[in-house]
């Protein structure tokens, strides 16, 4: 007769100071009954000076407008109906910035409020998104001005003095302006990619794509725009497996590691696409490493290259491009690595599964 197996244990009750943010609770007049262990690293007061003192003295919380929160809401005689506030910052006296929401516990529905729940963050995460966002303001607006610039120059010089110049004046100046045109388009490009990467909105239009086609076209494209032939090189695999992905993005990731290669790299830029591997089940897949020549990207900045506004030493570009390309390959379900390729220089390797349409 087979064992009967032990009943599951119970888990022990959640305790405050296991909470990762800080946690507040207060009773019905007021006075803290709870002060996690957090609460105590995010006010700086230690829990036996917070516990028994009223809740006001303790977390003399304050707006933007410099009011006293307390007075404003008024937890304890305000509205009945009301049963929590929602996430905001509010300040301490020595100017510590915490996101503070508060839930009510009442007697009933809308009955005198039997507890005052609390919980408090740190600032510094949103902080630092702040910071990031400025950064990308900054860099937008450094990025769009010089191509606008020299639009608007062109364009009211050739308005103003259309007759003195000769057609093949004409010809370079309305050259530029188009080549300004297509860079801001690029970058405005780029952060409708950002927005929806950040916010997981990621398009993605599946279709069975030749990955070597697809880089066969690209290498095509570039020495027609003037690159040396020798430049590039396509080693792809006979025996691929077929896959079904967005050519417009792979167009994308392709384009941006070419482009990466070039400009930060040397000598041949190597493009391979092979079979590989996926995943705990060993699923088929291709990958695909874009390879240079050059320096390559040491150790300890392989994990900042997919980074915001990552530039390598030639400082072109809004540092955008790589951060995007981890973003595109990720919403088609693949991967992507950094590393040193075998003949030296930099090997971006992304892998992306291949089978039909619902794989």
């Amino acid at each position: 007769m087979p064992a009967v197996p032990p009943p599951p244990r119970t888990p022990p009750p959640l305790m405050a100071d296991e909470l990762p943010d800080g946690l507040v609770v207060a009773d019905d007049v007021g006075r803290v009954i709870v002060f996690n262990r957090a609460a105590a690293r995010l006010t700086n007061t230690p829990p036996e000076e917070a516990i028994g003192k009223f809740v006001s003295a303790v977390l003399p919380f304050r707006d933007d407008d410099g009011r006293d929160w307390w007075v404003f809401v008024d937890p304890y005689h305000g509205l009945a109906t009301r049963t929590r506030h929602p996430e905001r910052s509010l300040f301490l006296s020595d100017g510590t910035e915490l996101l503070v929401s508060v839930g009510y516990v009442r007697d009933g529905r809308h009955g005198p409020v039997q507890r005052l729940v609390i919980s408090l963050r740190g600032a510094q995460q949103r902080a630092r998104l702040e910071r990031s966002r400025a950064e990308l303001v900054s860099t937008v607006a450094h990025e769009l001005r010089s191509p606008l610039t020299s639009v608007k120059g062109f364009t009211a010089t050739l308005l103003a003095k259309w007759h003195r110049f000769t057609d093949d004046q004409k010809v370079v100046m309305l050259e530029t302006v188009n080549a300004d045109a297509d860079r801001v388009t690029r970058l405005i490009t780029e952060l409708l990619d950002v927005s929806r990467i950040e916010s997981g909105r990621m398009e993605v239009h599946r279709e069975l794509v030749d990955i070597p086609d697809r880089a066969r076209k690209l290498i095509a494209g570039r020495v027609a725009a003037g690159e040396p032939e020798d430049k590039f090189r396509l080693e792809a695999a006979a025996d691929l497996p077929g896959t079904w992905l967005d050519a417009d993005k792979i167009d994308q990731i392709l384009s941006n590691l070419v482009e990466n290669a070039v400009r930060h790299g040397a000598g041949i830029v190597t493009v391979v696409v092979e079979r590989a591997r996926i995943g705990g089940d060993q699923a088929e897949a291709v990958a695909v490493s874009v390879r240079d020549q050059g320096e390559g990207i040491p150790p300890e900045m392989a994990l900042r290259v997919f980074r915001q506004f990552w530039r390598g030493k030639r400082r072109g570009g809004t540092g955008l491009g790589l951060y995007i390309v981890k973003g595109l390959v990720e919403a088609l379900g693949g991967d992507i690595t950094v590393g040193r390729a075998p003949g030296g220089g930099a090997e971006f390797r992304f892998i992306l599964p291949a089978g039909g349409p619902v794989a």
